[in-house]
């Protein structure tokens, strides 16, 4: 039966025939955008970062609230926006923003809060420290008015595009009497909107986000760091780091005698391992958290892919017990210059959070 089915020619109406090519050419084109937008995010945020930042945090807002099912708005209280970031941080989706605490205070009076933002970018440098906040549609008209509600000092130049809004006078603990128990960050001290980018700038240092909104849009992050980030896809949260933050940070250089000896003695026993020149770490809407490590060369992306694998299933010296008892270890490839990790965390484990501080699968010097 089925070589006769096989062998049969069915002559295919022309107009049929069009109008399949005419579905199939715009389901193509649909995927092929689809596949072009998967962390176009976390891409656009980066090319706005300072060139001078060492380490760059990302929040996908957006992403987050559409994984937790928070259906939230301008209009939403600001106790349900800390039940989202509740939420979210038992999820292990915040440790990226510095906005949780302020969440409330953001929302009822500024005009905006990780309820309306669709992403966050936090950036630091030994210059100075930068927030961005991409707010789609935004009125800055309107949020300049709301900045003048708080008693923020207007900009002389144009409030609701560049100019920096002076908040170090505003008494923040009068906004507080609804009882939201919400603590504003610094980081939010000054302000500036650019409409352009549909963005939100704040920072703790005013002289620093007025060097920032002037040249905005024409730093690079370094090229390991950018290929580390790279390798991420579609993040719900993110670090990204330098080789030096990595080595001074999240090494062992703060670890006890012992613990440092410890590592010593693993690392020995896993195999070479060398500097990290850029490091990314993102927690995936699937629940992995993905790592990506770009060296020198891909010589040396070859080498620390097995001692790497060989040190993530072992113990965990600085942070106690090991590693995988807080994640399934998935598949490692060095492709190029980056090596690529596939973490899985057991028990709801912090894995995203819990490497970012300290860990021996990260040392570097």
């Amino acid at each position: 039966m089925w070589a006769d089915r096989s062998s049969r020619v069915v002559r295919a109406h022309p107009v049929v025939t069009v109008a399949v090519g005419v579905v199939v050419l715009a389901l193509v084109i649909f995927l092929a955008r689809a596949w072009a937008a998967r962390g176009d995010d976390l891409d656009k945020a980066l090319r706005l970062a300072p060139d001078e930042a060492t380490r760059v945090s990302f929040t996908d807002w957006s992403g987050i609230r559409q994984s937790l099912g928070a259906d939230l708005d301008a209009d939403s209280s600001p106790e349900e926006v800390h039940e989202m970031i509740d939420e979210a941080y038992t999820k292990d989706l915040t440790s990226t923003s510095v906005l949780p605490d302020a969440s409330g205070l953001l929302q009822q009076h500024f005009g905006w809060s990780p309820a309306t933002l669709d992403w966050e970018l936090y950036t630091q440098s030994t210059e100075g420290a930068l927030m961005m906040g991409h707010l789609s549609d935004m009125d800055a008209e309107h949020l300049a008015d709301q900045l003048t509600s708080m008693g923020f000092t207007a900009p002389e130049d144009d409030p609701a595009d560049g100019g920096v809004w002076d908040g170090s006078l505003v008494p923040f603990s009068t906004f507080t009497d609804s009882g939201i128990d919400s603590t504003i960050t610094p980081q939010v001290t000054y302000i500036a909107f650019v409409p352009e980018h549909d963005l939100v700038l704040a920072s703790d240092g005013r002289r620093y986000l007025s060097d920032q909104v002037e040249t905005l849009g024409d730093g690079h992050l370094n090229d390991p760091m950018t290929q580390a980030a790279e390798r991420l896809e579609d993040p719900l949260s993110a670090y990204v780091y330098d080789g030096d933050f990595t080595c001074g940070e999240i090494g062992l250089g703060s670890a006890s005698a012992a613990d440092q000896d410890q590592a010593d003695g693993l690392v020995d026993a896993a195999g070479d391992i060398n500097p990290i020149a850029g490091f990314a770490m993102a927690a995936e809407k699937s629940g992995d958290v993905r790592v990506a490590m770009s060296f020198e060369n891909d010589d040396q992306a070859r080498t620390n892919a097995d001692t790497r694998a060989k040190l993530a299933v072992g113990p965990a010296p600085g942070q106690g017990g090991t590693f995988d008892e807080r994640f399934a270890l998935g598949k490692v490839a060095a492709e190029d210059e980056v090596v690529t990790m596939q973490l899985r965390p057991k028990d709801d484990a912090a894995v995203l959070s819990d490497l970012a501080n300290g860990p021996l699968l990260f040392a570097t010097c």
